[in-house]
């Protein structure tokens, strides 16, 4: 139950990429409404997560998860029904706010059900696996449903999802919640809730160009937010992110390892549905099948990883890993207008998937390992919070660095589909260095990180169980 809802909070980041094309002839969205249909869920569930997550600890664990899953399915309910492009970005948003509330509680249930030993192991390593293929299924599924139905049932059938999600609950869950203090950090959610959307819409602004008045205003703004919220918490008595939580410098690298991967998973996806149904004229259902050869070789080698990660130690998986998935999204920049999808995408696919694999098993357990019960929900909440803040931005960096390679494209005489095909090896050729970029976090800051895991095997996490 707990892993079908990160698989839920997951695809619903990527799952209406696949539909977006219709949707946007439909309720004819300009080219940036179609991306806010993705930031908005993003950046709303990003931003408070963390909020979510102290809620969840003080609230209880189970009333947040089903409060949250309630919420989540009358939102999707509210999308699938939109009849304008305001309508659907507001729902989207909305939807973020309840992941915001049911996706902490969720792993929050996880860490204090499964508290140390090999099963705790063992229900990582499926969340993991879960979340790490949720974004390709995500696409399978939305291809599935624009082509057989109708792109809105990409957000209806979350009303399934969020039904078993509650009686599952319902049946199997018990409450936990922590005891003592209690208090909710007002001004340090205002503050990085609002620093984290300027952040955003900065780099949203940055499409026209990185020296435009207002996106630099917009990107000093939030990172003057950020500062401020991190003073906040370091005085607060009840802090929304209590620092000692980050302060942990291989705790700290998993949650950087796993804002990469975000971002690397929801930029990469969006513009590899593109490439597969604008230049290569996949139909959605094809389109969403194609995206499976990733989702397929991450199954596969998660098994694998999973043997390994005992042996060989999580620092030595998270290394490989961005870097053997680096190199499959290198293969992905040597795209063409005219050529096909086994030559050059299939390969590059299988390659990032088996990467992949090899950081998703290991990175969440990292983060995680000797957080205090107090600080279970806080704690899962920024694992998830990096992921989609981490893809939030990253998402709107890509974006810049493909309108500014279709345009130099454009200029060089390029007709349109070699122009957006330039734009879109541009977007693979940065994840690539977003991926090598957590294969050095991953080599600097995990020094002792199987040495934490293995200390933490005999300890247990006491729960209040009410």
């Amino acid at each position: 139950m707990i892993a079908l809802t990160q698989l839920v909070v997951v695809l619903d980041a990527t799952i209406v990429n696949v539909a977006l094309p219709q949707a946007q002839l439909e309720l004819e969205l300009s080219d940036t409404e179609r991306q806010w249909v993705i930031t908005a869920y993003v950046l709303a569930f990003g931003a408070l997560l963390l909020l979510g997550g102290r809620v969840a600890d003080y609230w209880g664990r189970k009333r947040s998860y089903m409060v949250g899953m309630l919420g989540f399915g009358a939102a999707s309910a509210w999308g699938g029904l939109a009849q304008s492009g305001t309508e659907l970005i507001a729902a989207r948003g909305l939807q973020g706010v309840f992941a915001a509330l049911l996706a902490p509680a969720a792993l929050a249930l996880l860490t204090v059900t499964f508290p140390a030993g090999r099963e705790r192991g063992t229900a990582f390593a499926v969340f993991g696996t879960v979340a790490g293929t949720g974004a390709a299924v995500g696409l399978a599924l939305g291809g599935v449903l624009t082509e057989f139905a109708d792109w809105r049932w990409c957000l209806l059938v979350n009303i399934v999802f969020a039904v078993v999600g509650l009686v599952g609950a319902l049946l199997v869950v018990s409450e936990s919640r922590v005891e003592g203090g209690r208090g909710y950090d007002i001004w340090g959610t205002l503050a990085v809730t609002l620093g984290l959307a300027a952040l955003v819409y900065g780099f949203t602004l940055a499409e026209s160009g990185w020296m435009e008045p207002d996106a630099i205003g917009f990107l000093a703004g939030g990172l003057a937010l950020l500062a401020v919220f991190v003073g906040i918490e370091a005085r607060a008595a009840q802090p929304l992110l209590p620092l000692r939580i980050v302060r942990d410098r291989v705790r700290a690298g998993a949650f950087l390892i796993q804002a990469t991967i975000g971002a690397v998973y929801i930029g990469m996806t969006l513009y590899l549905m593109f490439h597969l149904q604008i230049v290569l004229g996949l139909s959605p259902l094809l389109a969403g099948l194609a995206s499976l050869a990733m989702t397929f070789a991450t199954m596969i080698t998660a098994p694998v990883a999973a043997r390994l990660l005992p042996t060989r130690g999580p620092r030595v998986l998270m290394t490989a890993g961005p870097l053997i998935a680096a190199a499959g999204m290198l293969w992905l920049t040597f795209i063409t207008a005219d050529g096909s999808y086994w030559t050059e995408v299939f390969g590059g696919l299988v390659v990032v998937g088996v990467g992949i694999a090899f950081v998703i098993i290991p990175v969440q357990n990292v983060a995680l390992v000797g957080v205090g019960h107090h600080d279970a929900g806080a704690a899962s909440a920024l694992v998830n919070s990096a992921m989609q803040i981490g893809g939030c931005v990253g998402l709107s960096v890509f974006t810049t660095i493909y309108l500014g390679a279709v345009e130099r494209s454009g200029a060089d005489g390029g007709g349109r589909a070699t122009a957006i095909t330039d734009g879109y090896s541009a977007v693979f050729l940065a994840t690539a260095v977003t991926l090598a970029l957590a294969a050095v976090i991953a080599a600097t800051m995990l020094r002792g990180a199987r040495l934490a895991i293995t200390a933490h095997q005999a300890a247990e996490v006491p729960a209040h169980v009410g």
